[in-house]
């Protein structure tokens, strides 16, 4: 029987992917959340837990692009079941690391994990939504990242204060885990359209134009700089309130507010961009905000608004840019171009919290970590201008 593709199925399958996607920002949320006690039971400095942090995207450098050839041979729903059972077992293998070395490798494990399944989670909304609501439905599945590393500075902050740090990585791993019942048990693929039936697909190849590689470039730089940003705020700007006088658990509930409210306000901004039309203005304006948001974060008796005005419309704009996707690649190519999209965008995030990290050793300063993620969402600006200036160029 052939799917249909019919408009409740589609949110049915948004909220299916919603759903198990959260689980990755709850996984990688585990190191920053629970640092202090793990850099203390470990011995571990700025720098080395910045490296955990970032080495979670580390494979992504160098799967993205086979992941995304590996759509060729084995189904979505597979591949993306697949990525959360990794995401899994890198996770209880950090709850039971006793040292940097086996911590590091379950990290990458769930790097590994990371990178299949968000380029096919992606692929599969771009393809249940492609032409209709598109900027909605990415709006909506994008912020299943930051609903997952919500739940994570609450409740990993929680677990690590109450039972231990490893509880924090085990119940990320048991999220996943359940996803990739769920996703086996529940997804299914929409109808092919003809534009990328199987034999379109093998006559045109999975090589891109040299177009379509400037725009997959392009939409990447915008993409990495942006998350790269956000990284800097999850991984430091609670310790910029502790700074200020606020209490360990007191700073990350008010940090963690951007990442609740980000989730409602990505999904009306990007409903707002397909009702208007504006994505690129709403989009730097909404990239503005976050800068100023960022630079007042030592101002920690305006910490509440801060953190507010940061996730309703400093990040708001998430699914605006992942909607940049799908205009630079055709339908045939999608899965390759995911792959190139992605390995661009790990370029940018896995070497950022190092980065802050080693800002921090050096000025014992938290705030330093912060002004990189200021400078990233500048170039984020830039590199959406320079998207757009090579549509036009090519019309």
């Amino acid at each position: 029987m052939i799917p249909t593709q019919s408009s409740g199925t589609r949110w049915a399958m948004l909220a299916l992917i919603f759903a198990v996607r959260a689980g990755l920002g709850f996984q990688f949320q585990t190191v920053g959340s629970v640092g202090d006690p793990l850099a203390a039971d470990l011995g571990l400095s700025y720098a080395e837990l910045g490296t955990l942090i970032g080495v979670f995207f580390l494979p992504g450098l160098v799967l993205a692009i086979p992941v995304g050839y590996a759509g060729r041979y084995v189904s979505d729903k597979w591949l993306i079941a697949l990525g959360l059972v990794s995401l899994a077992l890198g996770g209880g293998l950090c709850a039971t690391a006793t040292g940097l070395g086996p911590m590091m490798f379950g990290r990458v494990l769930c790097g590994v994990g990371f990178v299949v399944g968000t380029i096919y989670m992606t692929k599969v909304i771009v393809d249940w939504f492609a032409g209709r609501e598109i900027a909605t439905a990415m709006a909506v599945v994008v912020m299943s990242w930051p609903f997952g590393i919500a739940m994570g500075q609450v409740g990993h902050t929680w677990l690590a204060a109450s039972i231990g740090w490893e509880w924090a990585f085990a119940t990320a791993a048991f999220h996943s885990l359940a996803g990739a019942v769920l996703i086996l048990a529940a997804y299914r693929p929409p109808a092919t359209p003809p534009a990328t039936s199987t034999a379109t697909a093998a006559a045109t190849g999975t090589g891109m134009t040299r177009h379509e590689w400037k725009l997959v470039v392009l939409a990447a730089l915008v993409w990495g700089c942006f998350n790269a940003a956000f990284i800097v705020y999850l991984s430091f700007a609670a310790r910029v309130l502790v700074a200020g006088g606020y209490g360990v658990l007191e700073a990350a509930a008010v940090i963690s507010l951007a990442s609740w409210v980000m989730i409602a306000s990505g999904a009306a901004c990007g409903h707002l961009a397909d009702r208007t039309g504006k994505s690129d203005a709403i989009l730097y304006i909404c990239l503005v905000v976050a800068m100023v948001s960022l630079s007042l974060l030592p101002r920690t008796s305006l910490a509440i608004p801060v953190a507010l005005a940061f996730g309703l419309i400093g990040m708001a704009p998430a699914g605006l840019i992942m909607a940049l996707t799908s205009q630079a690649v055709a339908p045939e190519r999608r899965a390759f171009g995911m792959g190139v999209f992605f390995s661009i965008f790990f370029l940018f995030a896995a070497p950022t919290p190092t980065i802050a990290g080693w800002l921090y050793d050096l000025s014992g300063d938290p705030f330093q970590p912060i002004l990189l993620g200021v400078v990233m969402f500048g170039l984020t600006l830039v590199a959406n201008v320079t998207f757009r200036l090579a549509q036009r160029a090519r019309r």
